[in-house]
């Protein structure tokens, strides 16, 4: 679809014109829009720019908009491992392999498809049938805790906290190489320009994004340490491509590094281990634990006996 801007838009943000014409035909969120424009699928003059660009006179927009094959997201009877739940909040410790919600390539199996089972119409719809009740995402190949809204109020309020980066959130990942000391990484993020499916290190159209490196364990046997990843922002892949741009990439990590099949695990070794937040109602902190799983426990087993040989 294309459309030229006419002169009641001129000085509009991108975000809300796409919005503003798009919703007379659909449903439509303002948070997918910036999901469409983040992935090059919405572009004016045939170039890729930023949610709140400002339009000007005779600007060109070309707006593409994937195959809905999600409007029609099925209910699957998947088991999840609810941690805690009450009016407001799910906490799920998702198993790695499993996606959070449908997307392109993957409709069924996912989070989402369990949660519409388990929780149909009790997840806030801010994110429409696509996303209920979906407030972040961790990547398919990670495990561990998320947060789900069971209603607008929590997902607005937890939405905020993520955006104001005042949500603690701690990972573990084995990484590649000898780290002997701490380190901060404060580097921006944005999408590859080579790649669009990936995202890289780069000034280009990115955000600030800082990983504080906590160092775990040393195998110095194996050359890999088992590492403490603190997110003070939240960018997509932020960990795995921070670790990758200073030489130490997730172990497994086919897209940011070059996969292991020394360890014979699929996809990269991190785990969401620690959330903690304010309650969206009482306004209390709380917070979440969850044990490393099995395959990297039994990773770190072989490797302890390595170092003790």
């Amino acid at each position: 679809m294309e459309y030229n801007v006419i002169n009641e838009y001129v000085g509009k943000r991108l975000d809300i014109y796409v919005l503003d014409i798009l919703s007379k035909t659909r449903k439509i969120t303002r948070s997918y829009i910036k999901k469409l424009i983040d992935e090059g699928n919405i572009r004016v003059n045939n170039c890729i720019v930023k949610s709140g660009y400002c339009l000007k006179q005779y600007d060109k927009l070309e707006i593409n908009i994937p195959e809905d094959k999600l409007s029609n997201i099925q209910p699957e009877n998947i088991p999840l491992d609810i941690v805690y739940e009450d009016d407001d909040i799910i906490i799920v410790n998702k198993e790695k392999g499993m996606v959070v919600h449908p997307a392109n390539g993957n409709y069924n199996s996912t989070l989402v498809n369990s949660l519409m089972y388990s929780h149909k119409d009790k997840l806030s719809s801010i994110n429409g049938n696509i996303r209920p009740g979906i407030v972040h995402r961790i990547d398919k190949d990670t495990s561990g805790i998320l947060v789900i809204a069971k209603n607008d109020n929590a997902h607005k309020n937890l939405s905020l906290q993520f955006k104001e980066h005042s949500i603690n959130r701690k990972y573990i990942a084995l990484v590649k190489g000898i780290l002997k000391e701490d380190i901060t990484i404060n580097l921006p993020i944005g999408r590859s320009t080579k790649d669009r499916k990936k995202m890289a290190v780069t000034y280009k159209n990115s955000k600030n994004a800082i990983t504080h490196i906590h160092v775990l364990k040393t195998y110095y046997n194996s050359n890999v340490t088992l590492v403490e990843a603190t997110l003070e922002t939240g960018r997509t892949h932020q960990i795995r491509v921070h670790m990758s741009y200073i030489n130490h990439p997730l172990v497994g990590d086919k897209v940011y590094g070059k996969g292991d099949s020394k360890f014979k695990v699929e996809g990269q070794m991190l785990h969401a281990k620690y959330l903690g937040f304010k309650h969206p109602r009482t306004n209390n902190y709380i917070e979440f634990d969850s044990n490393l799983p099995k395959y990297f426990l039994d990773v770190l087993t072989i490797l302890d006996k390595k170092e003790e040989s």
